[in-house]
């Protein structure tokens, strides 16, 4: 089996690594008792957390993956030279402000904002002398309506400075839970395939919306069906990327991306889309565990009433720092969590004793307690004590979650890439 290199940045605690390559040779979606047979071999990676010293993500995808080939620098100041060749680069990078604020000629080309590290996945794949032939990102999924006063412009910019590059790209929001997966975790999946790929070339010779429905790495990893109406929205990306920054989709109220779509030569084609899925779905309960949950996790009964409030729907008066009255309200979350329903969306949050509206909450045989590490790695599709390391807490294991992606899906779309790379 020819190895298909990668190099991993945003690394985290390793989600997309674990995806691809599986855990000691195990499949996520099996729970890590089947082979997985993956091709993908991880050759470098970055994970770099700027606002603290102590960097904790690193030193858990370390503890897991080891020291060789990983870097703990800040990606803006990694010389490319120093990134190995590969064939395919992942990572799911952070929502931020995309915007363009120059283009200089017979330079290094686009010039954003400083610190937005869109533009370091462009600085690798527009200077490394051995082109990146694929692209699996991830990020979340208002991206596509980002930022407010002008819906979509931040992923237009991405996506014409991936048609400048020579890539054509399809995307779309995945709902985890919606393909048997247990959570309900929504987040933006966008492949991209340079010119003289056979993937390109398919793709480039296939009517866009059967790419889109049937043909595309995505619709055979994750099988979809036209929502709503069968007809797409078509429309060409301004060539100058500039004038595209400040008056994409000005003014306007909604966004012109759908949530599923493809790029090639510029030409946008976008089409709502629903999950098309007939497998067994996993629930919270499939995942609970009945014993060993150490008693910090239990809720004390004179708590509940704190925890019930926060989840509670409300309609009541408040007033701001200033001094001000005004009318606040909203709506109610289940209190207790569904068992027999996927989770909700875990979040950076969740860590911590201290009552919450957001943190997931059961009731068990013992009493109401909020969810453990291992049950929030399992969410995640991660091996059991994944971020198990002496000096990271638990907070900062919930932390970790809140980040990290739904290994399952990466998985799902990695089979069926490497499908479409060896055909």
């Amino acid at each position: 089996m020819k190895k298909i290199k990668v190099i991993e940045l945003f690394a985290g605690v390793g989600g997309f690594r674990i995806g691809l390559e599986g855990w000691q040779g195990q499949s996520a979606s099996s729970r890590y008792t089947k082979e997985l047979n993956s091709p993908y071999e991880i050759v470098w990676s970055n994970q770099w957390e700027p606002a603290t010293k102590a960097q904790y993500a690193s030193l858990v995808y370390e503890n897991r993956f080891g020291t060789t080939n990983h870097c703990n620098e800040d990606i803006t100041a990694v010389e490319i030279s120093k990134i190995p060749d590969h064939d395919l680069l992942v990572g799911g990078f952070p929502c931020q402000d995309y915007s363009v604020a120059t283009t200089l000629k017979n330079s290094k080309g686009l010039l954003g904002k400083k610190g937005v590290l869109w533009w370091s996945i462009h600085r690798i794949l527009s200077e490394k002398k051995k082109k990146t032939k694929y692209l699996f990102l991830e990020n979340v999924d208002r991206l596509l309506i980002s930022p407010s006063g002008q819906r979509g412009r931040d992923f237009a910019i991405i996506l014409q400075s991936l048609n400048e590059l020579g890539y054509a790209v399809e995307w779309r929001v995945v709902n985890a839970a919606e393909f048997g997966m247990p959570q309900r975790r929504r987040r933006i999946f966008i492949m991209a395939y340079l010119a003289g790929t056979k993937i390109y070339r398919r793709m480039k010779s296939a009517p866009a919306t059967d790419w889109i429905l049937t043909d595309g790495i995505l619709a055979q990893a994750l099988p979809v069906i036209a929502k709503d109406s069968m007809f797409s929205t078509e429309f060409k990306l301004a060539d100058d990327i500039v004038s595209l920054s400040e008056n994409f989709n000005k003014d306007e109220n909604s966004s012109v991306f759908e949530n599923t779509g493809m790029m090639i030569d510029g030409v946008i084609t976008t089409l709502k889309t629903q999950a098309q899925y007939k497998g067994e779905y996993v629930v919270l309960k499939d995942l609970i565990l009945n014993e060993g949950v150490c008693d910090d996790f239990y809720i004390a009964e004179h708590e509940l009433e704190k925890w019930r409030y926060l989840k509670g729907a409300k309609k009541e008066l408040r007033v701001n720092l200033q001094g001000f009255e005004y009318n606040y309200s909203e709506g109610g979350m289940t209190f207790p969590d569904a068992l027999d329903k996927p989770s909700r969306t875990i979040i950076t949050g969740e860590g911590g004793k201290s009552a919450s509206r957001f943190k997931h909450v059961i009731n068990t045989s013992k009493g109401y307690r909020r969810l453990s590490p291992i049950e929030l790695e399992r969410l995640n599709m991660f091996p059991d004590n994944h971020t198990q390391l002496d000096g990271v807490s638990d907070i900062k294991r919930a932390f970790f979650m809140g980040n990290a992606l739904v290994v399952g899906v990466v998985e799902k779309i990695g089979i069926y890439l490497q499908k479409g790379i060896e055909e």
